[in-house]
């Protein structure tokens, strides 16, 4: 199936590509984070931890940790980070993160059980080899972790070596995901990362032979100084260390937004057509690789779980990216981490002044969230669903909200039409299928169903390919 799949999206004409190219969401959440707002207060953030509780039948569990600091700055990077080379700052910001934990089990009388931690950043492995085992087992303390659960990590190539990989083994993660971005010299120099090849390699070795049973690799193009050239020779080492996922992402240039970026001289920047150039070529090399386009930006090998899970429909996603891993409620800690229980979103302060000043006053760290409606939960429902290639069917989503959702979304189903008719979709009255052409073109299904779309925002959306 996945052979078919793979040639279906080769076989994708560009100028319709070109056609359906436009700004919109990514859809890591519905709504999505620039519609949180300053009402929603920590007591609202408490009264849905307390309902979780009372819960007898709860949604697995998922825990994401915020890392902030790095050593270096990246100036392509739009991350919440905190450019330090004093790593005695971690130790503190590690003695708030179990006060916030603490504020925040409070409120979960029993013991939970965690399907999934992914620590993120900003730099995890800026941590010292004693913080890591620090933090670990803190969280062992007070979760039990699910005989499958997936224990993920972001690492920095640049701070890792054999025996942190090893540490990293050793405290129970079994996932990484390293930041390569690009392997040409010019590219790095322009972006402030200098990382060569060789010191990916023996990180990727290492890796392996501990036992990681996945590796992601995160590639941006777009980048300064990028051609189509360099770009594919930075592919031709991709493939030769053959990591297990790859995650594609167009680099969006907002230096209004994030200061770093400003350094960046936007003459340096590939046009946007040498950009789709580089996407289309990409596409191809990986295929040919043997990865399977999973959607959006993102590919795996064939026996890899999101593949595996891209054939038999049940594809999830979240703030990660794709999961394998059902609807999980989310306990995010940490600087400007974004969690999800029951119908809501919540995202911590952004700066540790805040942080650190609102856990002192034993008040948990919110800045803003928001609550969902039935009608936000059924809408998230279809557009989550739309962006794993996943079909809709209204009929049976009707019995559990008990609607005509036929009727309640036939303004909907007239604007799927236009993707209809270049074979993108499969739309009837009852339901809506995906077809493999159409995978291109989940963010623009997706925004169909967006009822938020018509609302200002100070977001700057990036382009769908």
């Amino acid at each position: 199936m996945t052979s078919m799949l793979n040639n279906s999206v080769l076989d994708i004409p560009e100028q319709l590509i070109r056609r359906f190219d436009k700004l919109g969401p990514r859809y890591t959440s519905y709504p999505t984070a620039d519609r949180f707002h300053a009402d929603f207060k920590a007591a609202d953030y408490i009264s849905y931890l307390q309902e979780r509780s009372a819960q007898v039948e709860k949604k697995p569990l998922s825990l994401y940790i915020h890392i902030p600091f790095c050593a270096s700055l990246c100036y392509y990077c739009a991350c919440n980070k905190v450019i330090t080379k004093d790593h005695g700052r971690s130790a503190k910001y590690l003695d708030y993160l179990e006060k916030e934990l603490s504020l925040v089990l409070a409120h979960l009388k029993k013991r939970e059980t965690l399907s999934q931690l992914h620590l993120g950043g900003g730099t995890p492995t800026f941590l010292s080899h004693d913080e890591i085992r620090r933090l670990m087992n803190l969280l062992r303390e007070h979760f039990d972790f699910a005989p499958d659960a997936e224990i993920s990590i972001e690492i920095d190539p640049r701070t890792v070596d054999d025996a942190t990989l090893a540490l990293l083994q050793d405290v129970g993660f079994n996932r990484t995901s390293l930041g390569v971005q690009d392997f040409d010299p010019d590219v790095q120099k322009a972006v402030h990362r200098i990382q060569d090849f060789e010191m990916v390699k023996r990180t990727i070795e290492q890796s392996r032979a501990h036992g990681f049973s996945s590796i992601n690799f995160d590639l941006i193009y777009g980048l300064p100084k990028q051609n189509l050239s360099s770009f594919t020779r930075t592919l031709d080492q991709v493939i030769e260390l053959s990591p297990d996922r790859i995650a594609l992402y167009n680099y969006a240039h907002l230096p209004e937004r994030f200061k770093p970026q400003r350094r960046i001289a936007e003459a340096d920047l590939p046009t946007a057509e040498q950009r789709l150039e580089i996407f289309f070529m990409s596409l191809r090399r990986l295929i040919e690789a043997g990865y399977v386009y999973i959607g959006l930006d993102h590919f795996a090998k064939p026996d890899d779980g999101l593949a595996k899970a891209m054939d038999d429909g049940s594809l999830h996603r979240n703030f990660q990216g794709y999961t394998t891993r059902a609807e999980c409620d989310l306990i995010a800690l940490g600087l400007s981490a974004i969690g999800k229980l029951g119908k809501s979103y919540v995202q911590n302060l952004r700066t540790l002044d805040e942080y650190y000043a609102a856990i002192d006053q034993q008040q948990l760290p919110v800045e803003k969230g928001i609550h969902l409606s039935d009608e936000d939960v059924l809408r998230r429902q279809i557009i989550l669903d739309l962006m794993c290639s996943n079909g809709i069917d209204f009929a049976a989503l009707g019995n559990l909200s008990g609607r005509d959702l036929s009727a309640h979304f036939a303004s909907e189903i007239a604007s799927l039409r236009q993707y209809e008719e270049h074979g993108l979709l499969k739309v009837t009255d009852h339901n809506i299928s995906v077809l493999p052409k159409g995978r291109f073109f989940v963010r623009a299904f997706g925004m169909v169903f967006d009822a938020f779309l018509q609302q200002q925002t100070t977001a700057r959306y990036s382009k769908l390919i």
